[in-house]
């Protein structure tokens, strides 16, 4: 297969999956080596093994980090800071996409940014809604869950004084009855005493919240 060939068929996918691209071509192996050879070439970026971004020449189609992120590992949802910044909890800008999933934990670093992935068990796998962004769909865990996982995976000790540190903001946005009750479904003491204490935390800063 030639490069102009190749562009035709994949020129318009925001994300090259080899697994379904080659499925049922007969000269499987000789594409697989032209792949290899355009990768090193510059014109395809390797996210991980058999998943690739058309380098930004002949790229058609912007590509929606979340969805990128929602595939790299299933399942999965972004999480923890980047679902925070997302959820516009916290001020800052953060750099890593982090997401949980039931696999096992990994870390793709490449041209398209870092995705981290931190295990959470089965029963801990709910919590998220789907986002489409020009037909490419992702998904990430609502305010509250944000907010559980994190405190959650981290294991840090929660106080008002972390949460100042975090510097938590856009108290509208998170539900705290929906907060109090995922925490229930945890059935961890420690995740329910952290609900109670952003609860709380809220329910003191959100009158300042309006005057800023």
């Amino acid at each position: 297969m030639k490069w102009d060939e190749f562009i035709k068929v994949v020129g318009n996918l925001p994300v090259i999956d080899t697994e379904f691209l080659l499925a049922g071509v007969s000269d499987f192996k000789s594409v697989k080596v032209q792949i290899s050879r355009w990768q090193k070439a510059g014109k395809l970026i390797q996210i991980k093994r058999g998943i690739y971004l058309l380098d930004m020449p002949y790229r058609k189609v912007d590509v929606y980090e979340p969805y990128l992120a929602s595939i790299l590992k299933r399942p999965s949802y972004i999480s923890l800071e980047k679902a925070m910044e997302y959820h516009n909890l916290i001020p800052e800008a953060v750099p890593v996409w982090t997401s949980v999933t039931t696999k096992r934990p990994g870390k793709f670093v490449s041209k398209a940014g870092t995705f981290y992935y931190r295990h959470i068990k089965s029963s801990l796998f709910w919590g998220y809604d789907s986002v489409t962004v020009n037909k490419q769909t992702a998904f990430i865990a609502s305010p509250e869950k944000t907010l559980l996982d994190f405190f959650y995976l981290k294991g840090v000790r929660i106080s008002f004084e972390y949460l100042n540190e975090l510097r938590l903001q856009n108290f509208g946005k998170i539900n705290l009855n929906k907060l109090l009750a995922h925490a229930r479904r945890f059935e961890k003491p420690g995740i329910f005493h952290a609900a109670e204490i952003i609860t709380k935390y809220i329910d003191e800063h959100k009158d300042e919240e309006k005057v800023l």
